[in-house]
Protein backbone atom coordinates (compact mmCIF):
# COMPACT_ATOMS: atom_id res chain seq x y z
CA UNK A 1 0.00 0.00 0.00
CA UNK A 2 2.87 2.39 0.63
CA UNK A 3 3.54 2.46 -3.11
CA UNK A 4 -0.02 3.64 -3.75
CA UNK A 5 0.07 6.16 -0.92
CA UNK A 6 3.19 7.84 -2.26
CA UNK A 7 1.43 8.58 -5.57
CA UNK A 8 -1.41 10.46 -3.90
CA UNK A 9 -1.17 14.23 -3.69
CA UNK A 10 -3.31 16.66 -1.75
CA UNK A 11 -3.40 20.40 -2.00
CA UNK A 12 -1.78 22.62 0.59
CA UNK A 13 -5.27 23.91 1.44
CA UNK A 14 -6.57 20.37 2.06
CA UNK A 15 -3.49 19.52 4.16
CA UNK A 16 -4.00 22.65 6.26
CA UNK A 17 -7.70 21.79 6.57
CA UNK A 18 -6.77 18.35 7.89
CA UNK A 19 -4.36 19.84 10.43
CA UNK A 20 -7.02 22.37 11.50
CA UNK A 21 -9.69 19.67 11.93
CA UNK A 22 -7.35 17.53 14.03
CA UNK A 23 -6.28 20.54 16.11
CA UNK A 24 -9.92 21.35 16.81
CA UNK A 25 -10.70 17.74 17.74
CA UNK A 26 -7.68 17.73 20.08
CA UNK A 27 -8.70 20.99 21.76
CA UNK A 28 -12.23 19.62 22.26
CA UNK A 29 -10.80 16.26 23.39
CA UNK A 30 -12.92 14.49 20.78
CA UNK A 31 -12.35 11.86 18.14
CA UNK A 32 -13.44 12.37 14.53
CA UNK A 33 -14.57 9.77 11.99
CA UNK A 34 -12.98 9.18 8.62
CA UNK A 35 -16.33 9.96 7.02
CA UNK A 36 -16.68 13.29 8.84
CA UNK A 37 -13.19 14.33 7.72
CA UNK A 38 -13.83 13.31 4.13
CA UNK A 39 -17.04 15.39 4.12
CA UNK A 40 -15.54 18.43 5.89
CA UNK A 41 -12.47 18.45 3.65
CA UNK A 42 -14.64 17.76 0.56
CA UNK A 43 -12.20 15.12 -0.65
CA UNK A 44 -12.93 13.79 -4.15
CA UNK A 45 -12.69 10.06 -4.95
CA UNK A 46 -10.67 8.09 -4.03
CA UNK A 47 -11.36 10.01 -0.82
CA UNK A 48 -10.56 7.25 1.68
CA UNK A 49 -7.27 6.42 0.00
CA UNK A 50 -6.34 10.11 -0.10
CA UNK A 51 -7.23 10.60 3.56
CA UNK A 52 -5.36 7.45 4.60
CA UNK A 53 -2.24 8.61 2.74
CA UNK A 54 -2.42 12.04 4.37
CA UNK A 55 -2.88 10.52 7.83
CA UNK A 56 0.06 8.15 7.27
CA UNK A 57 2.22 11.09 6.18
CA UNK A 58 1.19 13.04 9.28
CA UNK A 59 1.95 10.01 11.47
CA UNK A 60 5.43 9.79 9.93
CA UNK A 61 6.03 13.50 10.61
CA UNK A 62 4.84 13.15 14.20
CA UNK A 63 6.94 10.03 14.78
CA UNK A 64 10.04 11.71 13.34
CA UNK A 65 9.50 14.67 15.71
CA UNK A 66 8.89 12.27 18.63
CA UNK A 67 5.31 13.51 19.09
CA UNK A 68 2.15 11.49 19.78
CA UNK A 69 0.41 10.48 16.54
CA UNK A 70 -2.40 12.94 15.78
CA UNK A 71 -3.81 10.48 13.27
CA UNK A 72 -4.96 8.45 16.31
CA UNK A 73 -7.84 10.92 16.62
CA UNK A 74 -9.43 9.56 13.42
CA UNK A 75 -11.65 6.53 13.90
CA UNK A 76 -14.13 4.35 12.07
CA UNK A 77 -17.84 4.76 12.70
CA UNK A 78 -18.12 1.28 14.18
CA UNK A 79 -19.04 0.56 17.76
CA UNK A 80 -15.43 -0.14 18.75
CA UNK A 81 -14.45 3.50 17.96
CA UNK A 82 -11.01 2.55 16.69
CA UNK A 83 -9.01 3.55 13.62
CA UNK A 84 -8.84 1.21 10.66
CA UNK A 85 -6.27 -1.60 10.71
CA UNK A 86 -4.04 0.45 8.40
CA UNK A 87 -3.45 2.94 11.22
CA UNK A 88 -2.05 0.20 13.47
CA UNK A 89 0.04 -1.19 10.62
CA UNK A 90 1.44 2.30 9.99
CA UNK A 91 2.14 2.81 13.72
CA UNK A 92 3.95 -0.53 13.69
CA UNK A 93 6.12 0.48 10.73
CA UNK A 94 6.97 3.69 12.61
CA UNK A 95 8.03 1.68 15.67
CA UNK A 96 5.19 3.03 17.81
CA UNK A 97 2.98 -0.06 18.09
CA UNK A 98 3.96 -3.69 18.42
CA UNK A 99 1.27 -6.33 18.53
CA UNK A 100 -1.82 -7.66 16.77
CA UNK A 101 -3.59 -4.93 14.80
CA UNK A 102 -6.96 -5.89 16.24
CA UNK A 103 -8.12 -6.86 19.68
CA UNK A 104 -7.54 -5.56 23.17
CA UNK A 105 -3.82 -4.77 22.78
CA UNK A 106 -4.55 -2.46 19.85
CA UNK A 107 -7.52 -0.86 21.61
CA UNK A 108 -5.50 -0.30 24.77
CA UNK A 109 -2.55 1.20 22.90
CA UNK A 110 -4.90 3.44 20.91
CA UNK A 111 -6.58 4.75 24.08
CA UNK A 112 -3.17 5.62 25.50
CA UNK A 113 -2.06 7.32 22.30
CA UNK A 114 -5.26 9.40 22.18
CA UNK A 115 -4.63 10.52 25.77
CA UNK A 116 -1.06 11.50 24.83
CA UNK A 117 -2.34 13.48 21.82
CA UNK A 118 -4.88 15.32 23.98
CA UNK A 119 -2.16 16.26 26.49
CA UNK A 120 0.57 17.24 24.00
CA UNK A 121 1.15 20.86 22.99
CA UNK A 122 1.77 20.71 19.23
CA UNK A 123 3.58 23.53 17.47
CA UNK A 124 1.58 25.50 14.91
CA UNK A 125 3.58 24.09 12.02
CA UNK A 126 3.80 20.27 11.82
Amino acid sequence: MSGQASAIRISRQTWQGLLDELAQARRQRQLVTYRALIERLELPPPAMRTLAAALEHLAALDARANRPLRSALVISQGAERLPRIGFFECAGRLGRFNGPVDGTAAASWHAGEVARVFDFDYPEVP
